[in-house]
């Protein structure tokens, strides 16, 4: 997401250029505040890949199963989240499904039910 933003802001910084100062300090920060909106609206998440290890009616099953997981992997993040009726324990934070599909090789022997979704990301530090 910094590449992105990086970006974005060398391509508008290109265009300010040839314009006057006044005009560029109004888009760059036109520019600014645009990402700032963005963020504030998605809590800076993006489209990615998570691996769905667990999810059941029973909120104590889905607890115990992330802390197997995160006793087990505690360098992947595990998250539990309530998706009606259900309990459902997701784990990583993945940027495409090759990185996603590398992490469940590892840890399918562990989960044998887990598979690869689509899901929203925290930003990868």
């Amino acid at each position: 997401m910094k590449r992105l933003l990086f970006i974005i802001f060398m391509i508008g910084a290109f265009f300010l250029q040839a314009q006057n100062s006044a005009d560029n300090d109004a888009r760059l920060k036109n520019l600014s505040d645009k990402c700032a909106e963005y963020h504030r609206k998605t809590d800076g998440e993006t489209d990615g890949y998570r691996i769905k290890i667990h999810f059941a009616l029973d909120k104590t099953e889905a607890n115990e199963v992330k802390q197997k997981f995160t006793s087990a992997y505690s360098s992947i993040p595990a998250y539990m989240e309530y998706r009606q009726p259900n309990w459902v324990i997701v784990v990583g934070d993945f940027k495409t499904r090759v990185a996603a599909y590398a992490v469940y090789k590892k840890i399918q022997t562990d989960f044998p039910n887990a598979f690869i979704i689509k899901n929203k990301i925290k930003p990868i530090k």
